[in-house]
């Protein structure tokens, strides 16, 4: 009988850690904070079995900046009304670094109150979620399923699921900031984007009206010509208007994946530039989420070098997957440039973003260019 309890117990062992290693995976695969905060406390309590799981992360003002929950319904919690604040147990464990685990909440000198439509709970377990030693968030779990009460086991397990979670959450909350900079990063970009381009041509454009104003009387002639050239200058600056605000939308990555937003990208660039922009894809592996948004970067990077300075009539690309990597080329067939140039480096293309950008992907970007053209090459890891 022993041998046999033996098994039970090395096959439920077995059984915890498969579940504990799937929480802990499909955690790390969500980056975005929201939804890794759904999948942990839906983790938690279905490692407990327990009716009702919530984890809060306070705001430091004596509320919560979130409180994620699981057992709930939506209309529940819509008539249980605005979050909680971090009193009674619920704040205990936010100021606590030991977990804290009873058969009856309501007996606990702590406890306070509930609000009507809030559900009567009995036995509860709270764990809190430290990083750096200091509380970032806790779990609370109640009404243990099968039970009077959560056991030591329970504990243990939602412990081990706290080490986890705090790095998830600090992973999840380093890459939104990551996001945050890349979009300071992009409109800095088309801030330079306006006054290089736009801001000259209108400064030109205010030039050349003041020219035609003064040769309308005198030289006639000369003055249409000027106006001709002024109609011009408008329209490539209205032009570059649309592009500079197409590049201004926010591009469907996350939802959509990164083939799809690039060819929706490539056919608004060919209907605002008219020229010719072929696309295209060998391999169906997509990248990690991460990797797309770099990846799409990069392409519109160097979609934008082509259109604005190569004088190309033709602009190819080309992304392929193959063998756990992924190849992005981005050719054209204009009069090309020297990518050594550290004047052009530094103020023009945006070459020492793109090669930043592949070096954090773990790739590497190559420019060949000669009078030929320009071919933008980069190869990285898909995950």
């Amino acid at each position: 009988m022993a041998r046999a309890s033996g098994k039970t117990e090395a096959s439920s062992d077995a059984s915890l850690l498969k579940t504990m290693s799937d929480a802990v995976l499909a955690m790390t695969a969500e980056l975005r904070v929201e939804g890794m905060l759904q999948r942990l406390v839906e983790s938690a309590r279905g490692l407990v079995q327990a009716q009702y799981a919530a984890l809060g992360i306070p705001d430091g003002e004596g509320g919560f900046a979130q409180f994620i929950t699981s057992g709930m319904s939506d209309e529940l919690m819509r008539a249980i009304g605005p979050l909680p604040r971090t009193h009674g147990l619920l704040g205990a464990m936010l100021e606590e670094t030991a977990p804290y685990r009873t058969s009856d909440i309501r007996k606990d000198p702590r406890f306070e109150w509930w609000p009507p439509p809030h559900p009567r709970m009995t036995s509860f377990l709270g764990v809190p979620i430290l990083s750096k030693g200091k509380v970032i968030a806790a779990f609370y779990l109640t009404e243990k399923i099968g039970a009077k009460d959560f056991s030591e086991e329970d504990q243990r397990i939602i412990e081990m699921l706290a080490a986890h979670g705090a790095i998830a959450i600090e992973n999840a909350r380093l890459f939104e900031r990551s996001r945050e900079l890349s979009v300071v990063e992009e409109r800095n970009r088309l801030a330079r984007e306006l006054h290089d381009s736009v801001s000259q041509t209108l400064f030109s454009i205010s030039l050349v009206a003041d020219a035609a104003a003064t040769l309308i009387e005198r030289e006639p002639a000369r003055a249409r010509a000027q106006v001709e050239g002024l109609r011009d200058m408008a329209r490539a600056a209205m032009q570059e208007m649309r592009s500079l605000i197409f590049e201004l939308r926010p591009a469907e990555i996350d939802a959509d994946g990164l083939v799809p937003t690039l060819r929706k990208h490539i056919d608004v660039l060919r209907r605002v530039h008219n020229i010719e922009i072929e696309f295209r894809e060998n391999g169906s592996v997509r990248p990690a989420p991460g990797v797309e948004r770099e990846l799409y970067r990069i392409a519109q990077e160097a979609l934008s070098n082509a259109l604005k300075h190569s004088h190309a009539n033709r602009i190819d690309v080309e992304l392929g997957a193959r063998d756990g990597r992924v190849t992005l080329v981005v050719a054209d067939d204009g009069t090309g440039f020297d990518p050594t140039d550290a004047q052009i480096r530094s103020t023009k293309l945006g070459i020492t973003s793109m090669e930043e950008r592949a070096e954090a992907l773990g790739g590497e970007l190559r420019i060949d260019s000669d009078e030929g053209g320009t071919r933008v090459t980069l190869e990285a890891p898909v995950g």
